[in-house]
Parts: structure tokens; C-alpha cells; sequence
């Protein structure tokens, strides 16, 4: 994702947040071992995970399925792409498209 990171946002208005069940030592870890220039959330306790309906099938109440959100100006969502499986990662050509639909 980092390679469309500036693709994304020349897009529009949008701007990339990745929300990972990672605790923040992790979180920092990956951002520097891969130098990532977007912003990653730890979400810990997977409470926001469990509010958008995104935990991983496999029984792990920690883990969180791939699933990307466009959320609108209005703080609504506005598209979805779920994965189904571990290695699912929408590219960022499919979010330039999505965002030039809207």
C-alpha cells in the first residue's frame, strides 16, 4: 500500500488510515521496518474491529478480517471491500477507483 500511498491521496480528499489489531509496540515496529508514510492505528482491545463487523472468521476474537472502508465527508460509509481471507489487500488502483466513483 505504500507504494499508491501518494497515488491515493492525489486522488482527492482522502487520506489512508490502517487499523490493525497490533498492539502499539508492533504498530511502531512495522511503520519503521517498512517505513511507512501513513498513519496505523493500534486497535488493542478490538473494539473497533467488532463495531464495523470485521473480526476474522477463524475463532480469534483478536484477529480482524482484511476489510478496507471509504468513509464520506459525512462521516458515513460510502464502500466496502471485505476480504475473506488472511492476504486479501485491496491495491490502491481499486481505492483511486472507488473514490473516483463517489
Amino acid at each position: 500500500m505504500q507504494s499508491g500511498y501518494q497515488n491515493i491521496k492525489a486522488a482527492g480528499a482522502a487520506e489512508l488510515i490502517v487499523m490493525s489489531s497490533d498492539n502499539t509496540n508492533g504498530i511502531r515496529q512495522l511503520r519503521q521496518d517498512e517505513g511507512l508514510d501513513y498513519l496505523l492505528l493500534s486497535d488493542g482491545d478490538v473494539d473497533t474491529i467488532a463495531a464495523y463487523n470485521v473480526r476474522a472468521q477463524s475463532g480469534n476474537p483478536f484477529l480482524a478480517r482484511p476489510a478496507t472502508f471509504i468513509i464520506n465527508e459525512n462521516g458515513r460509509i460510502a464502500w466496502v471491500d471485505l476480504g475473506d481471507r488472511y492476504g486479501h489487500r485491496t491495491n490502491s488502483q481499486q481505492i483511486i477507483n472507488a473514490l473516483n466513483d463517489l
